[in-house]
């Protein structure tokens, strides 16, 4: 909800339901940061870039804003300071975003030869929002060098005025299912390992051919994510079983559902839900078989509408209630934030999203190499993973901040085992 507060006039916006929590997380070494970036086939001019930064962002007014603090609630506030200026990259991507520094602004543009990062704060919006801004920037950078680009898809049109449902807090228009069914709880496997220092992001890319993943993946009856989500919960179980510790547990994945697919919205804020595939071996051994046929079943039965807007109608419960409400803002921070590291950190092992088939104009394909998504810096020591594809090339992005790699080695080595050819990067 956009509204203008009576004394200097500025417009502001309710934080939306999921971008309640992550202010709250913030850490001098933490921060809800994730990273979107296209690789060009043209080197980067920054000056260029720059002006169609300048330009673009007029059209994305929720992204050109500030975070204030009140009483009971924060909200975002529109920021007229100068910026964001885009900068050259450098080699730890989202890094802790201090609400006060870069002029106020929550959102990153670097460039590095043919690549233009944006890195956002999760508190403006989910990797689809953040998408639409990448690639209107990216539009507007090759019209400025002399190309035609249509609008269309993530190409907003620059011209028009923002339609007010890409403003809104799309979750509460359908938290009205008349159940609220309880959230998964048990702890689950933590991955160990040795934590980086300050400010350190290790970064493993995996590049791979579309059509080879999806002729595997019909091999075992799944779909590219199915499958995708299956080989990581085995890299998990690989790497429990080589681990020392006096019990098993859960190896569980959170994975966001983009909720735009279900409940129609323009929303360029946060519409997103976690579900939480898993395995549990202490049940017994599992072959790869039998993680796919239970991933499968699990996402088939779980992500459809009607689950959906149940999971949509718990999590806004609390910010429905007129008593919570007006708890002052200390209080709700402290509470959010003991919740979320005793209870909601520990229900997963590892986070996985797939923002699946990127598309653009057809007249700006010439221009594009690939994308890149990382899901940022884990709020506690584990690896987040990353995957969306752009004609037939998919990349698997993993962020991690400890030092051992194990189960990105288990991962991309069962992708091989199946026949997958893989590139790989890193920025080690």
């Amino acid at each position: 909800m956009a509204k203008k507060k009576k004394n200097d006039r500025k417009i502001w916006y309710e934080l939306d339901l999921s971008a309640i929590v992550y202010p709250t997380l913030q850490r001098r070494d933490f921060s809800s940061v994730y990273r979107l970036s296209v690789v060009l086939k043209e080197a980067i001019d920054p000056d260029i870039l720059q002006q169609a930064v300048d330009i673009a962002l007029q059209r994305f007014p929720t992204y050109k804003v500030a975070i204030r603090k009140g009483l009971f609630w924060r909200y975002l506030e529109t920021n007229h300071r100068p910026g964001p200026f885009v900068q050259p990259d450098i080699k730890n991507p989202c890094m802790p975003m201090p609400f006060k520094a870069n002029n106020r602004y929550l959102i990153r543009i670097y460039y590095h030869e043919c690549r233009i990062a944006l890195e956002a704060h999760h508190s403006l919006g989910d990797g689809t929002g953040g998408m639409c801004v990448l690639q209107t920037i990216t539009a507007v950078y090759l019209r400025l060098l002399g190309h035609s680009v249509s609008n269309g898809g993530f190409v907003l049109d620059i011209e028009s005025p923002p339609d007010p449902e890409e403003l809104e807090d799309a979750y509460m228009r359908y938290a009205n299912a008349q159940v609220r069914p309880p959230r998964p709880g048990e702890k689950a496997y933590r991955v160990r390992g040795t934590k980086e220092p300050f400010y350190t992001l290790n970064i493993i890319d995996g590049i791979m051919s579309v059509q080879q993943v999806m002729a595997v993946a019909a091999k075992y009856n799944a779909t590219i994510t199915e499958y995708l989500n299956s080989v990581l919960l085995y890299a998990l179980l690989q790497k429990q079983s080589h681990d020392w510790h006096r019990k098993l547990r859960p190896v569980k994945i959170a994975m966001p559902v983009n909720l735009r697919r279900f409940f129609p919205s323009k929303t360029l804020r946060n519409f997103i839900t976690m579900v939480y595939p898993s395995i549990d071996p202490r049940l017994g051994e599992y072959t790869f078989d039998e993680i796919v046929i239970h991933v499968r079943n699990y996402m088939r039965y779980y992500i459809n509408e009607k689950f959906l807007r149940g999971d949509i109608t718990t999590n806004a419960a609390t910010q429905k209630n007129p008593l919570i409400r007006v708890v002052p803002l200390f209080i709700k921070d402290f509470t959010v934030r003991l919740f979320y590291t005793k209870v909601q950190d520990r229900n997963s092992s590892a986070g996985l999203t797939n923002m699946g088939a990127l598309k653009v104009p057809e007249d700006m394909k010439p221009y594009i190499e690939r994308f890149d998504i990382y899901m940022g810096q884990p709020f506690s020591s584990r690896t987040n993973c990353a995957i969306a594809s752009f004609e037939d090339t998919l990349t698997i992005n993993f962020a991690s901040s400890i030092k051992e790699a194990d189960v990105e080695r288990y991962f991309f080595r069962k992708l091989v085992q199946d026949g997958i050819h893989i590139k790989i990067e890193s920025n080690r």
